[in-house]
């Protein structure tokens, strides 16, 4: 943890923090997700009582987990990739850039509730619409890194991976499985939002009046020494 960059490391932390503090309170009858988790809005304006959609909720909701495996899933995809892009970005860009991926997968999923679910309950939490954006950036700046999956005996390079990992996500949104609870249209939110937003800083919007390219910090100066992810071993 000593190694990692400020934001990384604070967004793990925070993660942990909130699913530690979730877990306790839960066991005295509180349950955070009611306030907090990513609510469907059309069911509040049905009458949805307690269950209400609140403007933070877009926010607040990529910081809980409905577990551990949840949470450790995606901790881990932010502890791979978040380091090379916060070196690669700077620290503000970065937060920057993986809190519109999930407050866009936020969006992108209660649209897809208005338009299939209007009125019905519906909720979900996880950091992973934000996360499946860490990947799409991280396949974008370093398309030719080769990935390996537990899965797959053979290296993956990391724009293959983003495209293949897409079109399942795509699929299995559109199949509405039965039993499937996982909120695919906002991973594929996460991708659309990641993707927009790279596309306006490679045209130079938004940089009057706002520096956020590589916070003082010329890119030369970076050392990736102390990380799993090394530059030079691209090709």
């Amino acid at each position: 943890m000593r190694n990692l960059p400020v934001v990384t490391k604070n967004l793990l932390l925070a993660n942990v923090v909130v699913w530690l503090l979730d877990s306790l309170l839960q066991r005295y009858g509180v349950h955070l997700v009611e306030w907090f988790g990513l609510m469907n809005w059309s069911f509040s304006a049905f009458g949805g009582g307690h269950a209400s959609f609140h403007l933070w909720q877009p926010f607040t909701y990529m910081f809980m987990h409905g577990g551990f495996d949840h949470l450790f899933c995606n901790m881990f995809a932010v502890l791979m990739f978040g380091p090379a892009l916060e070196h690669e970005w700077g620290e503000r860009k970065f937060l920057l850039y993986y809190l519109v991926c999930g407050i866009g997968a936020a969006l992108v999923q209660e649209a897809v509730w208005s338009l299939f679910m209007p009125g019905q309950l519906a909720v979900t939490i996880g950091a992973s619409g934000a996360v499946f954006g860490i990947l799409f950036a991280f396949g974008w700046l370093f398309p030719d890194t080769p990935l390996f999956l537990l899965f797959i005996p053979v290296p993956i390079r990391a724009r293959v991976f983003v495209i293949i990992y897409a079109v399942i996500e795509l699929f299995l949104g559109l199949g509405n499985f039965a039993g499937d609870n996982v909120a695919h249209f906002a991973h594929l939110g996460g991708l659309l939002f990641g993707w927009l937003l790279i596309l306006c800083w490679q045209k130079g919007w938004f940089k009057r009046g706002i520096h956020l390219a590589s916070d003082d910090r010329e890119k030369g100066e970076r050392d990736f020494s102390g990380y799993h992810y090394h530059p030079s071993e691209n090709n």
